[in-house]
């Protein structure tokens, strides 16, 4: 009858989240996110545990919030917000941009999701 240790648990600020937690933190819905999670595949690719369900990160919350402004603020066609999410990382890859780092990531999209963070989007 002891305890069960825990594993060591990330901060609950870093933790991944479920759809509909994602849903509530960006105001999107969980059925858009699925479509959304189609349409831009190289952008946003949440993790799955091992039945299948859907784990968001702090970068894919950044990157729904950023496919958000695109479509309903700027309102970009979904074909529009992937050309400019490409320039975006792009930017990022080309060493003569003001903020390339000319270095090809293994996961392009964290860095654009750290720069989106900073620049308050």
């Amino acid at each position: 009858m002891g305890r069960k240790t825990s594993k060591s648990k990330l901060p609950i600020e870093q933790r991944p989240v479920s759809i509909s937690v994602a849903s509530v933190l960006t105001g999107v819905e969980t059925h858009t996110l699925r479509y959304w999670e189609k349409e831009f595949a190289e952008f946003l690719s949440p993790n799955r545990t091992e039945g299948g369900q859907r784990r968001y990160t702090r970068e894919d919350i950044s990157v729904i919030t950023e496919i958000k402004r695109l479509l309903k603020d700027e309102l970009y066609s979904i074909a529009g917000a992937k050309r400019a999410l490409r320039r975006h990382l792009d930017d990022e890859d080309d060493p003569s941009s003001e903020h390339g780092s000319g270095s090809r990531r293994s996961h392009p999209e964290k860095k654009m999701t750290r720069d989106l963070m900073q620049a308050g989007h």
